[in-house]
């Protein structure tokens, strides 16, 4: 197929390329990891759509030639939306809708339009306590002494360990797993949510902690508090002591392996713009491990490690 008479758009962090066709549709190439870049994607995206969430939907597959067709969602992703309106609270508690519509999603296999069955994979503390291994992996090495190096992995990992197993809510439900605006688009005066392959079934406050404690979008934190205290008003059952650890617990190791993934992108795929993220992030960990008990082991380790110049350096 030749891309070049179609527009290229901006890309996310995936392996997949998004170009503009002149048929109102987006073409979706990926050669690699195709089942997940394309099949998987297309599968979440119809149980999205099954359960009442909007999704882009499919129009034409094109696998064996690495592509697929949906629906063209325009340009105005919820970022750019905040921009322009100073009405945060009213553009949260629509997303907070969302997030309660997701989590009562109990779809756990989709049929793809291979004919096959995908199934929805379990976000276990053993998975996730893998993914935040990134940042031990990749930014880690890349900012401390090499002679420091393998300690600081061990005393990291163990403090790891130990969170996770501090984790108290047990139910799982619908995981997006990077739920923020930068993956939501105003189609048609509706919320469309992208880049949703990597769903899950896991921890009801891990998409809650994307959304709030967003690395590409710097917010207060009076209104992360806000929407913080919507979504505990619109899931009254939910015990708010259990919900707030957990959420508090997810946040910080969630940034932490953004950091790492982040590294990673800019390290092995050159894609550097996600670098000058990095402080923002490390920001909001100080904020959540602050004069937190959780997090003390943690912080020491952290404080150990990582100077401030470190956090705060502005990569090229």
């Amino acid at each position: 197929m030749n891309l070049d008479k179609y527009k290229l758009l901006a890309g996310d962090a995936s392996f997949r390329k998004f170009y503009r066709s002149s048929k109102n549709s987006i073409i979706v190439f990926s050669k690699k990891n195709k089942h997940s870049n394309l099949v998987a994607y297309d599968a979440i995206n119809r149980c999205l759509n099954e359960n009442g969430v909007q999704a882009p939907k499919l129009k034409k597959q094109f696998y064996n030639k690495n592509y697929i067709e949906i629906e063209d969602l325009g340009n105005n992703s919820l970022f750019k939306l905040f921009n322009k309106n100073k009405n945060k609270n009213k553009i949260y508690f629509k997303v907070i809708k969302i997030l309660n519509l997701i989590q009562k999603i109990k779809t756990k296999s989709i049929t793809t339009f291979k004919k096959k069955k995908f199934i929805i994979p379990q976000y276990t503390k053993a998975k996730l306590l893998d993914e935040s291994k990134l940042f031990l992996e990749w930014y880690l090495p890349r900012v401390i002494k090499k002679t420091k190096i393998k300690k600081a992995k061990k005393e990291i990992q163990i403090n790891f360990v130990n969170l996770y197993k501090k984790l108290k809510l047990n139910k799982k439900v619908f995981v997006h797993r990077d739920f923020h605006v930068s993956n939501m688009m105003y189609y048609k005066k509706k919320i469309y949510l992208i880049d949703s392959q990597d769903a899950v079934y896991g921890n009801i406050a891990y998409d809650l902690a994307s959304l709030i404690d967003d690395v590409r979008l710097k917010t207060s934190k009076e209104l992360k508090d806000k929407i913080f205290k919507m979504f505990v008003k619109s899931n009254s059952s939910i015990d708010q002591n259990k919900l707030k650890n957990d959420f508090e617990i997810l946040s910080v190791l969630r940034n932490l392996k953004i950091i790492g993934i982040f590294t990673r992108l800019a390290t092995r795929d050159r894609k550097k713009k996600y670098m000058k993220m990095i402080p923002y992030a490390w920001k909001m960990i100080e904020q959540r491990i602050s004069n937190n008990f959780l997090f003390k082991d943690l912080e020491i380790n952290l404080n150990k490690y990582f100077s401030k110049k470190v956090r705060l350096k502005k990569w090229k």
